[in-house]
């Protein structure tokens, strides 16, 4: 049997950084953000779709980000049509990386976890959380969106402490070193789960 765990949080939490510290621990981590990296690149599957709909976000073969994200912002509805596109083919990546595991345990590393109901195929949850501020400036510090662009995909994510509460485990990433203790307790959990199950 294998256990599947889910990981999630809001943008800036530190769940990238989270998910290699699995990683680094042996466990198969599926990234949803690497996926849809792929489904956007020249020749991907979702690349093709979206061209056929949006053709002016398409910069020399694969879908640009920012011409995107500028195109949802004058029309939030273009999000969920794109979503309609996207979603199924993420799930057919997903659908083929846990039927190929062969591991005990396997990471699904997924931002909207909860709201694309994806928490339904997990054996357990693991959020990761930092304060408001911190997250803010986390993201802001990275220099590839506005605070507009910051507050509009929070207004489409689950409020954090609705996704604490909803969580296993939470992991807070202030300290990288904190969050790896984490991350070993709560394999050293599954472990026990799985020892007795």
């Amino acid at each position: 049997m294998t256990f599947i765990l889910g990981l999630t949080g809001s943008i800036g939490m530190g769940k990238s950084t989270t998910a290699q510290m699995f990683a680094d621990q042996g466990v198969p981590v599926w990234d949803a953000d690497a996926v849809v990296r792929k489904l956007y690149g020249v020749g991907g599957a979702a690349a093709n779709q979206i061209a056929q709909h949006y053709p002016d976000t398409i910069e020399n073969g694969a879908v640009s980000r920012s011409k995107l994200r500028d195109l949802i912002a004058n029309d939030p509805k273009v999000l969920d049509h794109i979503q309609t596109l996207v979603h199924p083919l993420v799930a057919a990546d997903r659908a083929t990386f846990l039927a190929a595991s062969t591991a005990k345990v396997v990471l699904l590393d997924v931002p909207l976890l909860f709201e694309t109901g994806t928490d339904g195929l997990c054996d357990a949850i693991a959020v990761v959380s930092v304060p408001f501020d911190v997250q803010k400036s986390r993201v802001l510090a990275r220099g590839e969106m506005t605070e507009a662009d910051f507050d509009l995909i929070l207004a489409r994510q689950m409020p954090d402490a609705e996704k604490r509460s909803k969580a296993r485990w939470v992991i807070p990433t202030l300290e990288l070193d904190d969050a790896r203790i984490h991350v070993k307790d709560i394999l050293a959990e599954i472990d026990k789960d799985l020892a007795n199950a």
